[in-house]
């Protein structure tokens, strides 16, 4: 018996939920998320109650089963508060200004490098450095959040380029100049 599967959902005020052919729809006050049905779950509405239950017993669909309950709470919960990732930019000369629903990054290529914001990311720019990524779909921000470091990721030495706000980095010691002379 899945500890998280069993786990009953509460829909809040706001929120609608339906269930059509094997497909989970689940609509806030901008937009709506789909999440198909996975195989070996079903799922049942009552009153303002979602329910996750185990159609099958093959060890795949115990499997699935909470991670359809994990999914569906995730989505009801970025409709409630949205999830947010936040990156750091650090190295001189690097800066993220914000130009419509995109960025435009200078990253100490020989070029600006633009990247626009999928529908239902919102992007804020704090100081020229700090990048707030937020939106309802918890795996969306998070790939938003990922693709953006990928740009620039932090080297070892200097920490330069993109860094989660509570990511700890290792940092390598430098080349050290010699010291005396060899004779």
């Amino acid at each position: 018996m899945s500890k998280i599967g069993k786990l009953p959902i509460t829909i809040p005020d706001g929120i609608t939920v339906r269930i059509d052919e094997g497909t989970l729809f689940i609509k806030g006050q901008k937009e709506e998320v789909s999440l198909p049905v996975l195989q070996g779950v079903g799922a049942s509405l009552k009153d303002k109650t979602l329910v996750i239950a185990l159609q099958s017993t093959s060890k795949q669909a115990r499997s699935n089963w909470g991670t359809m309950r994990a999914l569906a709470a995730n989505a009801i919960q970025g409709f409630v508060k949205e999830f947010e990732k936040n990156l750091i930019l650090e190295g001189v000369g690097y800066r993220i200004t914000k130009e419509g629903e995109g960025l435009t990054m200078n990253l100490g290529f020989s070029h600006p490098v633009k990247y626009n914001a999928p529908k239902g990311i919102t992007l804020e720019v704090e100081k020229n450095s700090r990048l707030k990524i937020r939106g309802a779909d918890k795996a969306l921000v998070g790939q938003v959040a990922a693709h953006i470091r990928s740009l620039k990721k932090p080297e070892p030495y200097k920490g330069k380029g993109f860094r989660y706000e509570n990511e700890i980095l290792r940092r390598k010691v430098g080349k050290k100049a010699g010291t005396g002379s060899s004779a």
